[in-house]
């Protein structure tokens, strides 16, 4: 059992904003040089840490560092060399705030291991353990919070002619599926994601935007990733370099429909949003 006393912390503040409906943003960082919009952007640790200590200066709620790139068609590296990105930037992001939350975007058990060891408070896979089997037997073992994401195929193949008879109920019914086998290892502490852009084409990914309130019946919060994604830029017709006022416009729906969380880019600009959203909310 890990000794990291940040876990507890975050499970409580976490159940706390799901109890009161409050919005809270996932900083990315990606620690790689091919992610689709930042790849490249934070491949030196002291770029990284830099960058993630702005975002939570901006007001992210946790950052999520990731050394593997999911998008689609993405390059398969090894365990180490994922290690070898995140660690140093874990370690120098919590040696300047020690108190930060920290989520490792990682499919990949021996990363999620170290990174719980070093401080880690969440584990977020996109691909609910199917891709690693020790990967969900490692979060009930260290009893970490964990992001549950639908993702039909690999990154490898996920976006070559996804199907679905309806991709809504299809998603419910995954996630109804595997918060039972979660809950039956003693993982009580989950955030749903639809895996938006993971094996779902345009059509499927704004219909899950359209009906994500019906994902609140679960009862745990739901994490919307849609930063500057290709639902975005190929609607609008643009670069993923241009797309930041869309995603303030689909995070915003995101956030009507039910979201709690969201996994963004920009942190200031998707602060601005859930502020306004607070203040309609309470109007």
């Amino acid at each position: 059992m890990t000794t990291n006393l940040n876990i507890q912390k975050f499970r409580e503040e976490l159940r706390r904003i799901v109890k009161a409906r409050e919005v809270r943003l996932l900083g990315i960082l990606n620690c790689t040089p091919d992610s689709f919009y930042d790849g490249g952007k934070n491949v030196t640790s002291d770029k990284a840490i830099a960058s993630g200590l702005k975002m939570l200066e901006d007001g992210a709620f946790i950052l999520d560092i990731g050394g593997q790139s999911s998008r689609p068609g993405a390059i398969d590296i090894s365990a180490e060399e994922e290690w070898s990105r995140v660690r140093p930037v874990i370690e120098g992001v919590l040696s300047a705030r020690p108190n930060a939350f920290i989520s490792i975007d990682t499919y990949r058990s021996s990363v999620a291991k170290r990174a719980i060891e070093l401080g880690a408070v969440l584990v977020n896979d996109i691909s609910a353990g199917s891709l690693d089997p020790e990967l969900i037997p490692t979060v009930a073992a260290h009893n970490v919070p964990y992001v549950l994401m639908h993702m039909k195929g690999s990154p490898q193949t996920m976006q070559k002619n996804p199907e679905y008879s309806d991709v809504v109920e299809e998603v419910s019914t995954f996630f109804k599926d595997q918060i039972s086998r979660l809950r039956t290892l003693g993982i009580e502490d989950i955030i749903l994601d639809p895996g938006f852009g993971f094996g779902k084409n345009l059509q499927d990914n704004y219909r899950l935007l359209n009906n994500l309130e019906s994902f609140n019946s679960f009862g745990l919060p739901v994490l919307v990733g849609i930063s500057r994604k290709s639902m975005i830029s190929k609607a609008l017709n643009c670069e993923p370099s241009e797309s930041l006022n869309g995603t303030s416009a689909l995070n915003s729906i995101a956030l009507q429909n039910g979201a709690l969380l969201l996994r963004v880019h920009d942190i200031s600009e998707a602060r601005e949003v859930s502020l306004l959203h607070n203040h309609l909310c309470n109007s």
